[in-house]
């Protein structure tokens, strides 16, 4: 029969800091604590034995999973093994009653982009800062790749626990639809959330669109908390439904949207050309303006969902102004340097509102023409991939369709999933090779015309098969221009 304990009793052991948590059995050695955790396609109740085998002192997971055979390990039992590595991670961590300010910023698209603004915003006013997302884990004299956008719940608290002995005091994530789903949050307190849109992408894994707003929905209503911020964009429908749900909520809008009994800040881009943005804004009786070198009109909701979070903690409109100096996040929007009178930006855009943003920001601009080089990413969502291409074939002149990161996908497979999207293109050019595809839009571009490289951002290989292979679409460019 197995032995068992509460989840109190290792709890209180796992606060001691001398035993290690795992939930990888393959990582677990003598005397460590192994949580068996539910997943969608891997069950680790599958994993316990190896876990006992590698010498794990203790297992937790749900009573269905306990061997017929427990060998030497203690058991505990929990209904719910991902709430409960929440608690296991706080208590070893000690990031159950973190000093700093963690703000979680979730949406289809701009996660990366406000983050990196938030993060330049409060160090422009004197705080010290932290970022976990897309790009990097980083905060003053650290910095690591990342190599998801949320890591897992342990990672998180050791990220949360590393940055909070750094004396960050305000802390701003990146937290995906799936990690909220999944939970990987748990044990974690936010003091503020961001939404800055919901629109097609991860329905091969959501199902479809409502189920995928009610992941994101979770970092506002997961733990209720009557103080938590909440900053939603009013310009996307769920933010206009999300928004009257909040008892601290700050909505922000490009187009006067109105809500009753809201607080709201508005914004009036007063010019947008290629070198940036004018953008009027006001909040409750006070108008102030700045003036940023990023483009177009989803930068200039970026730039409002980052104000609202500033407002609703505390910085005062003339720290806003900090904001004209922010010049962007590798892979967003990024110019390429070029003395040939040809503009060439690289941006992550990779699902159809990404497209359709960014596309419409570059044509506001008045090129004489955009070339778009895009595809789609293999073993992901394929119902979006003609949307994707309707998008280019609207925003863009000539299209260069290629691959993106194929995977285990036949690459000639999802261009061709592509096409039908592109039937009322100008001008179609298809090109599985990607580095070929760059220098076939280089070698049709004209002074004056506009190279847009989307689907890969700030990303420095492509994913074929199973392996990582080393590719830069912005090196690749710089060689060609």
């Amino acid at each position: 029969m197995a032995q068992s304990i509460p989840m109190e009793q290792l709890e209180q052991q796992v606060a001691t800091g001398l035993l290690t948590l795992h939930i990888d059995s393959r990582k677990v050695t003598q005397g460590d604590v192994f949580i068996a955790l539910p997943g969608a396609s891997c069950d680790g109740g599958k994993f316990i034995g190896n876990a006992i085998e590698n010498g794990a002192a203790y297992i937790v997971c749900r009573k269905e999973n306990i061997p017929t055979d427990p060998a030497d390990a203690v058991f505990v039992i929990t209904e719910d093994p991902k709430e409960t590595l929440g608690k296991l991670a706080s208590a070893r961590f000690g990031t159950a009653d973190l000093n700093l300010k963690l703000v979680g910023v979730t949406g289809t698209n701009g996660k990366t982009t406000v983050t990196s603004i938030l993060e330049y915003l409060f160090a422009q006013a004197g705080r010290k800062t932290g970022v976990i997302g897309t790009v990097a884990y980083r905060w003053p004299g650290t910095e690591i790749v990342a190599n998801m956008t949320t890591p897992d719940c342990l990672k998180l608290h050791s990220l949360l626990s590393r940055m909070e002995a750094a004396g960050v005091e305000n802390a701003f994530m990146e937290v995906s639809s799936h990690a909220l789903d999944q939970n990987r949050s748990a044990g974690i307190h936010f003091s503020g959330g961001v939404l800055t849109n919901v629109t097609q992408d991860h329905l091969d894994y959501h199902g479809d669109m409502e189920t995928y707003y009610e992941a994101k929905k979770k970092l506002f209503t997961a733990v209720p908390d009557v103080a938590k911020l909440g900053v939603v964009n009013l310009d996307d429908g769920y933010g206009k439904r999300l928004l009257p749900e909040l008892t601290n909520g700050i909505g922000f809008t490009l187009t006067d949207q109105k809500i009753e009994g809201c607080r709201i800040l508005r914004g009036d881009i007063v010019e947008s050309t290629v070198d940036g943005l004018k953008l009027h804004t006001t909040f409750e009786g006070k108008e102030w303006t700045i003036v940023s070198p990023m483009v177009g009109t989803h930068n200039a909701s970026n730039l409002l969902a980052a104000m609202a979070v500033g407002i609703g903690m505390g910085l005062t409109p003339s720290q806003m102004q900090s904001l004209s100096g922010y010049n962007g996040v590798c892979g967003r929007l990024e110019r390429i340097p070029t003395n040939k009178g040809i503009y060439a930006f690289v941006d992550y855009a990779h699902t159809p509102d990404a497209l359709v943003n960014v596309l419409s920001a570059l044509r506001e601009t008045g090129f004489e023409r955009i070339i778009t080089v895009f595809g789609c990413g293999g073993d992901r969502d394929r119902t979006k991939r003609p949307i994707m291409g309707e998008a280019v074939a609207k925003g863009s002149d000539v299209a260069v369709l290629t691959s993106d990161n194929p995977r285990t996908e036949n690459p000639d497979a999802i261009l061709d999933d592509v096409k039908p999207g592109l039937a009322d293109c100008k001008e179609v050019h298809v090109e599985v090779d990607r580095k070929k595809a760059l220098e076939l839009a280089v070698s049709i571009a004209n002074p004056g015309d506009c190279i847009l490289v989307a689907g890969k951002g700030h990303e420095d290989y492509q994913v074929i098969g199973t392996k990582k292979v080393s590719f830069s679409d912005q090196a690749i460019l710089k060689e060609l221009l």
